[in-house]
């Protein structure tokens, strides 16, 4: 019981540091970013990669470069393998500013798992799944003053 009120406190005092740091942070929408997605269950051994793609006009934090909206990128993947009878996926997206930077990260995952060995990858073509750009809500927006 004690462990479950450690884990609400240290939840709670994480969620109010967030917002203040989020309050101070600066929005701004940069022409393009590099962009991949990754997708695994639990259930099965087969994970998926998508191609490093371009996306045009996202939004990031200005002082440390972080992706605004990076959740809803996530779900946009977890809704493709939906549509397709995959549902229960756990999705990321992993982005860069510069496409060097983004093939670095791609390589070093990839690696990572092809080493492993105990792991079917696929390769989630971009003309079957393509990120579309994030416009921020209104309080993503109210940060930028």
């Amino acid at each position: 019981m004690k462990s479950y009120k450690v884990f609400i406190m240290v939840a709670v005092i994480t969620l109010i540091g967030g917002m203040s740091v989020g309050a101070s942070a600066k929005v701004k929408c940069v022409p393009k970013i590099y962009a991949f997605g990754f997708a695994a269950s639990f259930n099965d051994s087969t994970v998926h990669f998508t191609d490093i793609q371009e996306i045009d006009s996202a939004w990031i934090n200005e002082k440390n470069k972080f992706l605004i909206g990076r959740d809803n990128y996530s779900y946009q993947l977890k809704n493709y393998f939906a549509s397709i009878g995959m549902p229960h996926r756990t999705c990321i997206i992993s982005f860069a500013l510069n496409r060097n930077d983004i093939e670095k990260k791609y390589k070093k995952m990839k690696e990572k798992y092809e080493k492993a060995g105990n792991f079917i990858i696929k390769n989630l073509d971009g003309k079957d799944f393509h990120f579309t750009a994030i416009k921020p809500d209104d309080f993503d927006l109210s940060t930028n003053k």
